[in-house]
């Protein structure tokens, strides 16, 4: 398949889910859709095909960006606006654990 024919994703970047920093998330991401079944290698045994659109990912400060990309090349896309999750981290040290006046309970 041609790459005209392709569709390219726009979403954002989630999480690591190796580590619990947010580093790096946030980032908008393109990415094509397969443009073929993947096939087995009868020598190796390996899965691949020979879509190398596949292989591409594009990165993106903002949606606009990655729209204004695709755009420039004539690619079809679709956007996924995920929500965006914000957890309240509240900044801690371990020297708090031993702090005078303390108003939490030990954990043991």
């Amino acid at each position: 398949m041609t790459r005209d024919s392709q569709t390219a994703r726009i979403h954002r970047q989630p999480k690591s889910a190796m580590q619990s920093g947010r580093a790096g998330a946030g980032a908008w991401v393109l990415e094509f859709a397969p443009g073929e079944p993947k096939r087995l290698d009868p020598l190796t045994g390996w899965s691949g095909s020979g879509d190398t659109q596949g292989q591409v990912t594009l990165r993106f400060p903002s949606a606009e960006a990655a729209i204004a990309y695709a755009e420039s090349r004539g690619w079809r896309y679709e956007v996924a606006q995920p929500p965006l999750v914000k957890a309240d981290i509240k900044p801690k040290a371990y020297a708090d654990n031993f702090k005078f006046g303390r108003t939490e309970n030990w954990s043991h």
